[in-house]
């Protein structure tokens, strides 16, 4: 598959290297000399300086035989136009980075499309709306809705008084009376895909595909305590914290929430759109104004600031100060492994989500979603199970599925199976697969 990705940002280079380590034929076009051949130098890929608003750039950058080009710079304007010469100039499909809610919007007057936009990704909001859902589960590390919220996907720590730490997943399965699948744990920075004989043990990540009804059960089993959660306070109005700010805000629950900025006027343009929070100018990291403001009687602090050390920093300060939960906003992802053992509660990052937004449109066969979590080697497909999969018409236990994979839940037209050995596969369901990132491509192509 031939890829041009325009613009060597973060976002853009994160994408380029992943995409190239999955031996993709990836080109990436950026004005920047030195950015290029940063990249060049650890990754098997090709590199253009040139402008992105440049016809003769674009092409130089093989867009005319591109079955896939990302416009991922830091600038709406150029991704929108780079994507709209792209499409005239013969690529195949175009996915641009766009920030302005308008474009998405039901009643813009003006749609992607006709933009010669096939894909527009938010990484912003979509990391906004991952912050939401840690939230609303304060004790899970990751939180992800799955079949329209029918399941979903839960990173829960093992403390030392659960009652399930030293069990394994048959004796768990047999014992407990709601199903639940457990399709990775996180033990020691080591991402592993269980069977049944695996233990889970204290101080373990487990990931475990659960309906909601039964999440309140898991996390009390997993040691922990479901509090309610009514102070919430966001460090930075980067375009993350005020996205998240305003998902907060739409929630119909009893949320006090406040939001601290250093920049005057940006903290007075959120203080007169945002009438139901409490918007403060100042510095996050301010202690005599975190204390003024309630820091110890904060439930969950969210620093989302464009500056990770200053991140980092908020967060244990917030925790050394009686905070209950922290959120972090990384942007490098070898830190995110290292979040938790460093003392932060849980960790976003926007690569992340847009490489999770764009990998679905790279894979092969009917693949819906492609998901990626924060600080484990481990990606969850959803797709749809084809008519010549071998796995297909017999129990999952007598199929022999790729290497460090597992099917975590079952989606037919009359319901939603967590998935057991015992159960049987169909042409046409759509599944959910656990997999480690060297088995993605296979584990697509296994199912089709």
């Amino acid at each position: 598959m031939k890829i041009t990705i325009i613009g060597a940002g973060e976002i853009g280079q994160y994408l380029a290297g992943m995409l190239a380590t999955e031996k993709k034929d990836v080109t990436l076009l950026d004005r920047d000399a030195e950015s290029l051949s940063s990249i060049s130098s650890r990754y098997d890929l090709l590199t253009v300086c040139g402008s992105a608003t440049s016809p003769k750039s674009l092409l130089k950058a093989g867009v005319r035989d591109a079955d896939l080009v990302i416009a991922a710079t830091d600038v709406d304007e150029v991704n929108i136009l780079a994507s709209m010469m792209s499409k005239r100039l013969g690529a195949k499909k175009t996915i641009a980075r766009v920030r302005n809610p308008e474009y998405t919007e039901s009643d813009a007057p003006v749609t992607p499309s006709e933009l010669g936009i096939d894909i527009i990704i938010q990484p912003e909001m979509s990391t906004a709306n991952e912050v939401l859902q840690l939230v609303k589960r304060a004790d899970a590390t990751d939180v992800i809705e799955l079949a329209n919220g029918q399941i979903q996907l839960i990173g829960l720590k093992i403390e030392k008084d659960s009652e399930i730490s030293g069990e394994t997943l048959d004796s768990m399965s047999s014992e407990l009376e709601f199903n639940f699948r457990v399709v990775a744990i996180l033990r020691g920075g080591r991402t592993i895909i269980p069977s049944g004989t695996d233990k889970v043990v204290k101080n373990d990540t487990i990931f475990v595909i659960i309906k909601p009804e039964n999440v309140d059960k898991l996390v009390r089993i997993s040691g922990h305590h479901n509090r309610e959660i009514k102070n919430v306070m966001i460090a930075g109005g980067s375009p993350v914290g005020e996205n998240v700010m305003k998902l907060m805000s739409r929630e119909k629950r009893e949320w006090q929430i406040k939001l601290i900025d250093s920049d005057p006027e940006r903290s007075y343009r959120l203080a007169s759109e945002n009438k139901n929070v409490l918007v403060l100018q100042g510095e996050p990291d301010d202690v005599n104004l975190l204390a003024s403001e309630g820091i110890m009687d904060t439930d969950v602090f969210i620093s989302v600031t464009d500056d990770e050390e200053s991140n980092i920093v908020n967060c244990l300060m917030a925790k050394h100060l009686g905070v209950r939960k922290t959120i972090a906003l990384l942007s490098k992802s070898s830190l995110i492994p290292l979040s938790q053992t460093i003392g932060l509660d849980a960790a976003v990052n926007t690569k992340l989500s847009a490489s999770n937004e764009i990998h679905r449109h790279v894979l092969q066969g009917k693949v819906y979603s492609v998901t990626g979590l924060h600080g484990i080697s481990a990606e969850l497909l959803e797709l749809e199970v084809g008519t010549h999969c071998r796995a297909a018409n017999k129990p999952l236990y007598k199929s022999t599925l790729p290497f460090g994979s597992i099917v975590g839940a079952i989606i037919n037209e009359n319901e939603v199976e967590i998935a057991t050995g015992k159960s049987v596969l169909q042409s046409g369901d759509r599944i959910m697969v656990f997999s480690v990132p060297q088995s993605v491509e296979k584990v697509s192509g296994y199912f089709q």
